[in-house]
């Protein structure tokens, strides 16, 4: 929301400086953004007079001016066509800074001849797209005065971002009320700011056929004609406030919806009558129903969407933005002022399935004043009577706006209790009725109609506050129970905290994305079980089925930067349909190793890392991984024999890794292999006992004995399953079983593979005798036979 700081002491009648105004409006809830002079960049350029005008000697497209700009002659060249003895213009001393193009003046040669500055154009000050000659100003303008200072350039221009809830502040006026309740000035009356009473502008023509047959998504339809008027040019004080705050003027008509929009947060929109055909109704739109919108889109409407029709066709999605096909010209002699009431629900969800925004939706969704109806339609009626003409029409008040009174009964203690200020109750009493709220002797509340978000006794709190001061909230230190205190962490927050410290130590950059997507990149992932009503964007209205999509989009964007080697893991929530599942995500993609004079060639990442980063990390969470069976792939976005997961028994997932499949990686806008590991938090077994700390190592008192077998085993049977019924075959004496070689090719028979696994066994009092060793041994075979294996000869 931006306004000039002369706007907004239009309605507010104050001496404060614009540093207090600035920090007021922030204290009090109204965060400024930013503040801009746009007459501080044209502060060196003046009003001069051509004195003289020459041709130029060497160029037939140039002139030789004589310009005084305050100081007594100086010679210019000059290409404007427009550029001649008695004008005055806009003069660039040397030194300016001319703000289109950053160009600093200097005194130079043109074609020979000696220039000390430039008459400026529109364009090259940035007041407007006009480059075809120099700015033309009345005969009697005066010669040597700053430019911005004559033309009103030096108002500052303030920002205010106003929240959701305050409706009553997407006008300037609204924004004074707020500073005189806050002591910054006095609120002058509305009849004041515009000379004249508001009041229903009486007219003896017969009142516009309009009706609304939509009472929930348009519930008041007011609407006044005028006849005759001329439309043109908006006057010099109206094309300076909308150019200040970058609306770009258009015509008279036009221009007195938007400043009535800005200045007192009412939008309202007017239609060439010749253009309409019949009566003009609210109604919900017909199923597959288009209207061609002033931005020049063309919009397909559906039945829960409200429009504004005549007899032929759509002129308007109410509340949002009005047709190209009823849009006033400056052939438009007769029009109809449209002052309604749309619904905001209504006018939020249609905006977001149109994908439409427009400073109309942003002041409807948010909720105009319901009681403004006449009040705004008459001030837009005598402003185009004031400036364009015309013969007023008898008003049409179709429908009933819903004011919905509402009263709350209200304790002054309470802004100590819930608010922490002690405030004097007809301090409280002050402040509300500045605001236009109506308090009674007993404290009966009553909100005023432009403030929609007022619910209750906590928001009458907050009023009071905020106006009273939130910096004034002295501060209070909680009580303190004495001792130590204790811990405040819950074991989920702690194996977090754990998975999070053992990922960077690893070497792993931890990312943090969002908790939504986009269809398309949740349907990768089998797609999302929950879907916003009300999302920000088409691109974040799933929420995630898995981590992965969010760290593969973050992974896209660092290779698309030059990253060599990305490494990314996240912890967060998977939102399935039945609950949200703590996820730490993985991604590696780009070079494991880079090449080098020692390594050769780089090596990119694989399954094997996948895994052990999984494992690895799953040891750090406290998982039994030494029990850790893996199984086939992970699901349809894995890589098909290169992915798999851990589980403790068949039904228990700990852990998807591995690599991903081609049309995933594709569908990310990747190049090259990724792995990727998905470890579920919420499965990991919570360790009983004493927590996660380990017990006191005691070294055995004999050193291990280490036996190697190689076996002949199906190819299908997986080496980690032989290593497990190695190491199940005397668990006694077993305390580990490694793969540490798997070979086909010459010498192994056709559908079979060679598996070498080191068996390590621990003697407990006393060292094994061979008939022990050999007894093991002859269990490992054994348990090995089991799994169609035969030791290799």
């Amino acid at each position: 929301m931006k306004f000039t700081l002369g706007w907004l002491k239009e309605h507010l009648d104050t001496d404060a400086t614009l540093d207090a105004i600035v920090e007021g409006l922030t204290r009090i809830g109204l965060e400024v953004e930013g503040v801009d002079n746009p007459g501080e960049k044209l502060a060196a350029f003046r009003i001069a007079k051509v004195l003289t005008a020459e041709r130029h000697p060497q160029a037939d497209k140039l002139q030789v001016l004589s310009v005084d700009a305050g100081d007594g002659p100086l010679q210019v060249v000059c290409g404007a066509p427009n550029a001649r003895a008695e004008l005055v213009g806009v003069f660039g001393m040397p030194g300016a800074t001319v703000p289109a193009n950053g160009m600093v003046l200097k005194v130079a040669a043109i074609r020979g001849v000696e220039s000390n500055g430039m008459m400026c154009s529109s364009r090259e000050l940035e007041l407007g797209d006009d480059h075809d000659g120099i700015i033309e100003l009345p005969a009697d303008a005066p010669v040597g005065t700053s430019y911005p200072a004559y033309a009103g350039l030096d108002d500052p221009v303030i920002d205010v971002a106003i929240t959701p809830n305050r409706q009553d502040c997407m006008g300037v006026r609204g924004i004074a009320r707020d500073l005189a309740a806050a002591g910054l000035g006095t609120l002058r009356p509305l009849a004041e700011v515009y000379r004249a009473a508001i009041a229903p502008v009486p007219g003896d023509d017969p009142a516009p056929d309009v009706r609304t047959d939509d009472p929930e998504g348009c519930p008041a339809f007011y609407a006044q004609a005028v006849s005759g008027v001329a439309n043109g040019a908006s006057p010099e004080w109206m094309r300076q406030k909308l150019n200040a705050i970058g609306q770009k003027p258009i015509s008279m008509l036009v221009d007195i919806t938007n400043f009535v929009s800005i200045d007192l947060g009412r939008p309202l929109h007017v239609y060439d009558r010749a253009k309409l055909t019949g009566a003009l109704v609210a109604r919900r739109a017909r199923e597959d129903e288009t209207v061609l919108a002033l931005n020049g889109k063309t919009y397909t409407l559906d039945p829960t969407m409200t429009v504004i029709a005549d007899d032929k066709h759509v002129h308007d999605i109410g509340g949002i933005m009005g047709g190209e096909d009823s849009g006033v010209s400056d052939a438009t002699t007769d029009v109809l002022i449209e002052c309604a009431y749309f619904d905001p629900d209504h006018i939020a969800r249609t905006g977001q399935k149109l994908a439409l925004t427009s400073d109309a939706r942003q002041r409807f969704e948010r909720g105009v004043d319901p009681a403004f109806l006449d009040d705004g339609l008459a001030i837009a009626t005598r402003l185009v009577l004031e400036h364009c003409g015309g013969t007023p029409s008898a008003i049409t008040r179709a429908g009933e706006a819903p004011l919905g009174t509402r009263s709350y009964a209200y304790d002054p203690a309470r802004a100590e209790t819930l608010g922490g200020l002690a405030v004097a109750p007809e301090r409280q009493r002050a402040i509300l009725e500045s605001l236009g709220f109506t308090v009674t002797a007993d404290w009966q509340v009553t909100p005023p109609t432009w403030r929609r978000d007022i619910d209750g006794p906590a928001d009458l709190v907050e009023e009071v506050i905020r106006i009273e001061g939130i910096d004034n909230v002295p501060p209070v230190p909680l009580d303190r129970a004495p001792g130590v205190a204790k811990p405040t962490a819950t074991p989920e927050q702690k194996l977090e905290r754990r998975v999070r410290r053992a990922a960077a130590a690893r070497g792993l950059d931890e990312a943090v994305t969002w908790s939504f997507l986009s269809e398309k990149e949740a349907a990768v992932f089998g797609g999302g079980a929950w879907t916003l009503a009300n999302p920000i964007s088409e691109d974040l209205k799933v929420m995630r089925p898995s981590l992965l999509p969010g760290l593969l989009s973050a992974a896209a964007r660092n290779v698309k930067r030059g990253a060599g080697s990305v490494r990314l893991f996240e912890i967060g929530r998977r939102y399935l349909a039945d609950a949200e599942r703590p996820t730490l995500g993985l991604v590696l993609t780009g070079d494991r190793r880079p090449r080098g004079w020692r390594a050769g060639k780089a090596a990119a990442f694989d399954a094997f890392d996948a895994k052990a980063e999984a494992l690895a990390l799953l040891a750090a969470a406290g998982a039994p991984v030494e029990n850790l069976q893996v199984f086939g792939e992970a699901g349809d976005a894995w890589h098909p024999g290169q992915s798999g997961t851990l589980r403790l028994g068949p039904k228990t997932v700990l852990a998807a890794f591995g690599m991903l499949h081609p049309r995933t990686i594709a569908a990310f806008d990747l190049d090259g292999a990724v792995a990727a590991v998905e470890i579920y938090l919420d499965a990991i077994p919570a360790k009983r006992g004493a927590g996660f700390m380990r017990p006191a190592y005691a070294p055995p008192a004999l050193q291990p004995v280490r036996r190697d077998f190689a076996f002949l085993v199906p190819a299908e049977v997986s080496a980690d399953t032989l290593a497990r019924a190695a190491k199940g075959a005397d668990k006694a004496a077993i305390v580990s079983a490694r793969v540490f070689d798997v070979f086909t090719g010459a010498g192994v028979e056709e559908g079979r593979k060679s598996v070498a696994l080191e068996v390590m066994l621990q003697p407990g009092d006393k060292s094994f005798t061979d008939a022990e060793l050999k007894a093991i041994a002859d269990k490992v075979v054994a348990a090995a036979a089991k799994q169609g294996a035969v030791l290799r000869g």
